[in-house]
C-alpha cells in the first residue's frame, strides 16, 4: 500500500475533498546543477493536486488524512499510460514498414501509432478509474487543526 499525507479542504455528503502536495527530490541532491528533473518540475505550474475520496466520518478543513492505494493499482495504471503508446509505436512502424518498405513510411507509422496508443490509453483511463481497487483510500485521520492547542509560557515566566 503506498501511503501519502493530504490536506482536507471540505468535506460534504460523506465524501472529502483533499489536497495532496507534490513532492519534489531536488531540495537536497548533490547534482543539482545539471538534473533534468529539477528543470521539469519548475516548468509545471501545479504544485498541488485535489482528489475526491469517500469518508464516513465528518472532516474539517485543513484536516491531515493519511491515503493510501494499492500498488496494484498504481503499476497497472502506469502500465497503461506507458506500455500502449510504445507498443502501439512498434506494430504501426512495423506494419508500416513491411506494406511500405521504406523507413519514411515507418517513421509515420511509428507516430500514428504512438498517437493511436495515447488515445487508447486516455479511453481506457475513465473506465479503469471507476474500479474500486483502483481508488484511494483513507487509512488514518489526524486531529482537527483546533483540537490540541500548546502553551508554551512557563509557570516562572507570570512571577
Amino acid at each position: 500500500m503506498m501511503k501519502e499525507w493530504a490536506t482536507v479542504i471540505s468535506w460534504q455528503n460523506g465524501e472529502a475533498v483533499v489536497s495532496c502536495d507534490v513532492k519534489s527530490s531536488c531540495s537536497s541532491c548533490a547534482s543539482r546543477a545539471g538534473c533534468g528533473s529539477r528543470i521539469l518540475n519548475k516548468l509545471g505550474p501545479q504544485t498541488s493536486h485535489s482528489i475526491t475520496v469517500p469518508c464516513d466520518h465528518p472532516l474539517v478543513a485543513g484536516q491531515k488524512v493519511e491515503l493510501g492505494i494499492a500498488e496494484g493499482s498504481l503499476l497497472g495504471s502506469a502500465l497503461v499510460v506507458y506500455m500502449s503508446p510504445l507498443v502501439g509505436l512498434f506494430i504501426v512502424a512495423s506494419l508500416f514498414q513491411m506494406l511500405f518498405h521504406t523507413d519514411l513510411a515507418a517513421m509515420a507509422g511509428a507516430i500514428l501509432g504512438g498517437v493511436g496508443g495515447f488515445l487508447l490509453a486516455k479511453g481506457l483511463a475513465p473506465a479503469l478509474s471507476r474500479r474500486e481497487s483502483w481508488q484511494p483510500v483513507i487509512l488514518s485521520v489526524g486531529l482537527p487543526p483546533d483540537a490540541l492547542r500548546i502553551d508554551t509560557s512557563s509557570s516562572t515566566d507570570n512571577v
